[in-house]
């Protein structure tokens, strides 16, 4: 049987960087990664003129401070998510293609959304993202979905309809079925309130790829990950530093350790028997969800959409994607959010890409259809993930209560579910967390 200190499941980046921290501090980790890679939601592959395509996570904002002083330790590089480029989106509507502006917006819809914003902050203001159940008014607003809260509020429907597009293209639940809590919690994060702005989520990316994060803190662990490690059943001690806990494989193979960490995502998790946890704690962790999303990356010789004025952004309200950003020269990244998981996973893969290849052409021209590369990462599927990013749907915040992040020594948990919202910062931001708390132990 193979004995550490530390036993780590996943080699995602909240598990590389807790090991990180806790080899640093001289303690023997191990990390047991199902897949045969690190990484978990950030991937990448280099196409044949040397430029990296990111399959999954990608960008950062100002205020993901945990992410980019690791990105500083290791030696890499942040660089503008884009650059430079024409303003016009393509809007992809029921009554078809539109260039530029919102289309159904008049004067009395921009003014319903300023107003509606305005409160929204007002709102954001009153909530403390790292006790949200301590809100005198919690329970009420975690009851509300935002698409309720928006008409309470007297938005006018085409401002939920906004609203609406622009969580399909973030591939998150729509404001019908989003918390408002949740939704508050998540802008009180960044320290400037409002609907999601992609100048505060989404500014920055690493020039080197973001899943190179992963491979470079994967490199310096070396022999203490175990890939091809699929977890299936955990027992704990009876306590700290108790008579060691232990950590079976689906093969049979038993490891040994004082603590335990799991940075495995919420459905996977499920799956998993742990003996000695408690009944609160699993059904805590039992509550999180995903957004069930697949990632889609598509490589050009170059930035054919600039020509037209247009800057590689496109929303949709018909398509499989709900959505088009730029993810670097000539790669656009595109997101099949929740709701049309349904038709994307019922499609043959051959015609997926067809599909998908006329959705971009109907979107930006012709030439979109000289694809030199065009991946698909089922995320929703994949069994190490089954999902995306976390989903909080109403009464959720409320139903995995203020257990929420914390630890049960010797079991202790990480990764993008145990902080506000699932992005890369909170990955790394609770996997250095939980390195912390296990060494002030």
């Amino acid at each position: 049987m193979n004995r550490s200190d530390v036993i780590v499941l996943g080699a995602g980046l909240a598990g590389l960087s807790a090991a990180r921290d806790l080899t640093a501090a001289g303690a023997d980790v191990r990390v047991l990664e199902a897949r045969n890679r690190a990484g978990g939601r950030v991937d990448q592959t280099e196409l044949p003129d040397g430029r990296l395509m990111q399959l999954g996570g990608e960008v950062v904002g100002p205020s993901h401070t945990a992410y980019t002083q690791l990105v500083d330790e290791l030696g890499l590089t942040l660089v503008p998510a884009v650059a430079a480029l024409p303003d016009d989106d393509v809007w992809m509507l029921a009554d078809g293609r539109h260039v530029g502006e919102l289309p159904f917006f008049d004067d009395v819809d921009r003014a319903s959304y300023e107003r509606t914003e305005d409160a929204f902050r007002r709102l954001v203001a009153t909530v403390d993202p790292d006790d949200p159940w301590s809100h005198p008014d919690a329970e009420r607003l975690d009851r509300l979905s935002v698409g309720q809260w928006l008409r309470e509020v007297g938005a006018t429907p085409n401002v939920v309809r906004a609203r609406d597009i622009a969580m399909l293209a973030l591939a998150a639940e729509s404001v019908e079925r989003t918390s408002l809590l949740s939704d508050l919690r998540k802008e009180a994060v960044t320290g400037e309130p409002g609907f999601y702005n992609y100048d505060v989520w989404e500014v920055s990316r690493v020039a080197e790829g973001s899943a190179t994060v992963a491979l470079r803190m994967a490199a310096e662990l070396g022999h203490r990950v175990t890939y091809g490690a699929e977890v299936v059943h955990v027992t704990l001690s009876g306590g700290t530093g108790g008579a060691g806990c232990t950590v079976e494989l689906a093969t049979g193979e038993r490891y040994t350790a004082d603590t335990v960490l799991s940075t495995i995502p919420a459905g996977p998790l499920r799956r998993i028997r742990i003996d000695g946890l408690s009944t609160e704690r699993r059904a805590s962790l039992d509550r999180q969800r995903h957004a069930l999303t697949s990632k889609v990356t598509v490589a050009y010789a170059e930035s054919f959409w600039a020509r037209d004025g247009l800057n590689g952004t496109m929303y949709s309200e018909t398509g499989m994607m709900g959505g088009t950003w730029v993810q670097r020269d000539g790669i656009l990244s595109a997101l099949v959010p929740p709701e049309r998981q349904s038709a994307f996973q019922a499609t043959a893969p051959g015609r997926v890409h067809d599909e998908l290849v006329d959705e971009l052409v109907a979107a930006f021209g012709p030439d979109a259809r000289d694809a030199q590369s065009l991946m698909v990462r089922r995320y929703a599927t994949d069994p190490y993930t089954l999902g995306y990013i976390t989903s909080w749907r109403p009464g959720d915040v409320m139903g995995v209560g203020p257990l929420h992040g914390t630890h049960e020594p010797p079991f202790y948990v990480a990764g993008s579910d145990q902080w506000v919202c699932g992005y890369m910062e909170g990955a790394v931001r609770t996997g250095r967390a939980a390195a912390a708390a296990m060494l002030a132990q």
